[in-house]
């Protein structure tokens, strides 16, 4: 969770990701996640923001703070019609040392009753 909230209005938020694109700006992450060590597998969910992660997922408090390395990175987002658009990959190349499993891609659009969608994703990449 960003440390400055970002805006609920849909349009202020997409000037606010025109901005931080523009800019490069890296928002601060209220918190920090305990024991990250201990996790094996990290599911990491996103809106895709401009065919891109939120930057506040490049910050210096998540992907160039927290050791990926040795551990399943799970990627899912939800998109206004751009599914991925390559942030998996961005993913990868921020962390090469993590194994990456299929991610799920859901548009904003088909949210609401994507339940059944969801758990079958989990089912086929459920690790044990």
């Amino acid at each position: 969770m960003p440390r400055n909230p970002y805006p609920t209005d849909h349009n202020v938020l997409l000037e606010a990701a025109q901005e931080e694109i523009k800019t490069n700006a890296r928002s601060e992450i209220e918190g920090t996640i305990e024991d990250f060590d201990s996790y094996d597998v990290v599911f990491v969910g996103y809106p895709n923001w401009n065919v891109d992660m939120p930057y506040i997922l490049y910050t210096y408090t998540f992907f160039e703070t927290y050791d990926f390395s040795g551990k399943t990175i799970v990627p899912f987002n939800t998109h206004g019609g751009s599914g991925f658009s390559g942030t998996q990959e961005s993913i990868a190349e921020l962390e090469p040392n993590a194994t990456m499993l299929e991610g799920k891609s859901i548009s904003r659009n088909s949210i609401e009753g994507s339940e059944q969608e969801i758990i079958d994703w989990l089912d086929s990449i459920l690790i044990c």
